[in-house]
C-alpha cells in the first residue's frame, strides 16, 4: 500500500483535540472496513516539533513528537492545530519558515482553529477562503485583508488548503481529506468506526 504521510505540528499549550481529533481521524481510518483489524491504516501519522523534547498541552497533556523540523521526512498532508501557544508562535520565524517551506510541497495542507493564524502569518492563506474559531474571527480579518474569512462553517476547502473552525472541527476537516483521498464511503466508515456524526455539509 502507497501510504498517505501525515505531519501533525506541535508545540507547547497547543489545544489537545486540535490534534488529537485528526490524529484519530488518520490513524482510524481502513479502506476495507470489513478487515479493520487485519490492515493498516492508508495513512501513516507523526507528530512534528521545532525540537526534540515533549510539548505540553493544553491541561498539562506531554506529547512525544517522532520527529522535529530537521529530521522530518516530506509529507503528503500537513496539519497545523491551535490553541493559545499560538499567540507565541506567529513571532516565531523558525516555525514560519518550516511552513512556508514544507507548505509549498504538502498535497494537502490543514489547520485547525488558531492554527490557521499560524498558516496565515506564513503568507499561505492569501486570495483564499479560510475560517478560524468563532473567537478569533476578527484577529484574523484584521491580521489578513487578502483572506476571505468565512463564518459558521465547520471547515472550509479552498484547493487543497483546509482550515476549519476549531477544537472538535479538525474530525471534519481530517474526514474531508480522507473522502479526498478515498472517497467518501471510506470516510464515512472512519466516522462510523468513532461514532461520529459524518459533516453532511460539505465546504
Amino acid at each position: 500500500m502507497d501510504r498517505k504521510r501525515v505531519g501533525i505540528l506541535v508545540f507547547d499549550d497547543i489545544e489537545v483535540l486540535d490534534f488529537c481529533g485528526p490524529f484519530e481521524v488518520f490513524s482510524a481510518t481502513r479502506i476495507n472496513e470489513a478487515n479493520r483489524w487485519q490492515e493498516e491504516s492508508p495513512f501513516e501519522v507523526l507528530l512534528v516539533a521545532q525540537k526534540p523534547g515533549p510539548c505540553i498541552a493544553s491541561g498539562g497533556l506531554a506529547v512525544l513528537p517522532h520527529h522535529t523540523f530537521q529530521d522530518c521526512p516530506r509529507l503528503d498532508v500537513l496539519v497545523v492545530p491551535g490553541g493559545r501557544g499560538t499567540r507565541r508562535e506567529v513571532e516565531n520565524t523558525v516555525l514560519l519558515d518550516w511552513l512556508r517551506e514544507r507548505g509549498a510541497e504538502t498535497a494537502r495542507l490543514t489547520s485547525v482553529c488558531t492554527g490557521s493564524m499560524l498558516l496565515g502569518f506564513a503568507g499561505l492563506l492569501d486570495g483564499r477562503r479560510a475560517t478560524i474559531h468563532r473567537h478569533s474571527v476578527d484577529w484574523m480579518r484584521d491580521s489578513f485583508p487578502a483572506v476571505q474569512v468565512e463564518e459558521g462553517k465547520r471547515f472550509v476547502q479552498d484547493g487543497h488548503v483546509y482550515t476549519s473552525a476549531g477544537i472538535s472541527t479538525g474530525i471534519d476537516m481530517a474526514l474531508g481529506v480522507v473522502a479526498s483521498y478515498f472517497g467518501e464511503d471510506v470516510a464515512r466508515c472512519t466516522a462510523r468506526h468513532m461514532e461520529y456524526a459524518y459533516p453532511d455539509s460539505r465546504p
